[in-house]
């Protein structure tokens, strides 16, 4: 897929991408999910949440700029180079979250930034300059990292061949 250059565009990649991420864990059962092995220690369930904490993210980014205020992204003391610490924050906060609780946010977290990027205008979303927050890649950079790419690599680390495989080994 080519880089959206319009909202529509946008829009339609954050849909296909999402629907793919859940077309690739719609086969794994709750116990699947929750073994760990799919990205290193991480289980399906703590690669959605770390979707959700980042979704979470944005929209705090966005509401924060929206009153005038300029975000600490990623998070406060940090900067982007700080992203392996800052993923494993979140890892060991949403840890042992029920896997349950996890796709309730999973789904939410989702409609509420679509909910988001739906609302916006092209210019809100493309000009560079809209938001001091946003710095050179303006809105769509941050819309970008935390949708619809996001949802990409995601689906790249849920290795349902390699799940199985640990749950087949755990019974035998």
């Amino acid at each position: 897929m080519s880089n959206p250059v319009t909202k529509a565009e946008i829009l339609t990649a954050i849909h296909t991408e999402h629907e793919l991420l859940e077309k690739k864990f719609a086969p794994l059962t709750a116990e699947e999910m929750v073994i760990p092995g799919s990205m290193d220690d991480w289980s399906v369930k703590d690669i959605l949440a770390h979707l959700v904490d980042w979704e979470q993210r944005f929209i705090g980014w966005y509401q924060a700029g929206l009153r005038g205020e300029v975000p600490q992204t990623p998070a406060p003391g940090m900067n982007w180079r700080d992203l392996p610490k800052l993923n494993q924050q979140g890892y060991e906060k949403h840890h042992d979250q029920p896997l349950e609780e996890v796709l309730v946010e999973f789904h939410a977290s989702y409609r509420q930034t679509l909910h988001l990027v739906e609302s916006l205008s092209e210019d809100e979303i493309f000009d560079p300059h809209r938001y001091a927050w946003t710095g050179k890649y303006g809105l769509y950079g941050f819309i970008e990292g935390n949708t619809f790419k996001h949802y990409q690599w995601a689906r790249t680390q849920v290795r349902t061949q390699k799940i199985k495989a640990a749950k087949r080994k755990s019974r035998a």
